[in-house]
């Protein structure tokens, strides 16, 4: 009798989703999911600590003068900004990239957002079902992790952050410029070398999951 419940539950999660983006830390951040996630993440767990503080200090830091007007999300991911939304005028713009820049430890700021009126709920909802898409697609490719590749859709707009080589790179940028509803991919993702991959790979991944000791053989 739980199961029906538990399903339910599920389900309204997720359709909820689209309107938490920024809470989605804040609900994951407990239990086997936070540890699933930090072990598959190229970053280390200071700098996701890090990257959400940015996130949250960015949201608190828009000028009360734009923020009735404005619709901005922030996405940090290794010390480099993300700024992504609508605001009603340069100034705006300007404005509020001007007080992301004062906040310590980040190390690059991008700012993409659109001058206009700020986008619907239907607009919003939209964006989140192509980030979906775009996510469940580069899984299905079997040739670069969904985990090391941080999808963020505006108005249409594909943005790809992560820490990857260049064949992951073109790899994620040909997945999203051919997913349906995909207006442009915006690349703002760190490449490295492979050897360099490998070796957060096995940093972070081996030291969690150390390798199972091979029983003993016995010749007769």
């Amino acid at each position: 009798m739980q199961k029906p419940r538990l399903t339910l539950a599920a389900a309204a999660l997720v359709a909820t989703l689209p309107f938490l983006q920024g809470c989605v830390p804040a609900v994951i951040v407990g239990g086997a999911a936070a540890g699933v996630l930090t072990a598959h993440d190229r970053r280390s767990t200071g700098t996701q600590t890090d990257d959400e503080t940015a996130e949250w200090k960015a949201m608190q830091s828009t000028p009360a003068q734009y923020k009735e007007l404005t619709h901005a999300n922030f996405t940090s991911y290794n010390r480099r900004l993300l700024i992504t939304g609508e605001v009603p005028s340069d100034e705006a713009k300007s404005g509020i990239e001007a007080k992301v820049r004062m906040i310590d430890g980040i190390r690059e700021v991008y700012n993409e957002l659109g001058i206009g009126p700020a986008s619907s709920l239907g607009s919003r909802s939209t964006d989140s079902f192509i980030t979906s898409k775009v996510k469940a697609r580069l899984v299905d490719t079997n040739q670069v992790s969904a985990n090391h590749i941080k999808v963020v859709t505006e108005r249409g707009i594909v943005y790809l952050m992560g820490i990857v080589s260049e064949r992951e790179a073109k790899v994620a940028v040909a997945v999203a410029r051919t997913t349906d509803g995909v207006r442009k991919v915006v690349n703002v993702m760190e490449v490295v070398s492979e050897d360099e991959t490998r070796r957060i790979d096995n940093q972070t991944l081996g030291a969690r999951n150390p390798p199972t000791q091979s029983a003993p053989v016995e010749k007769r």
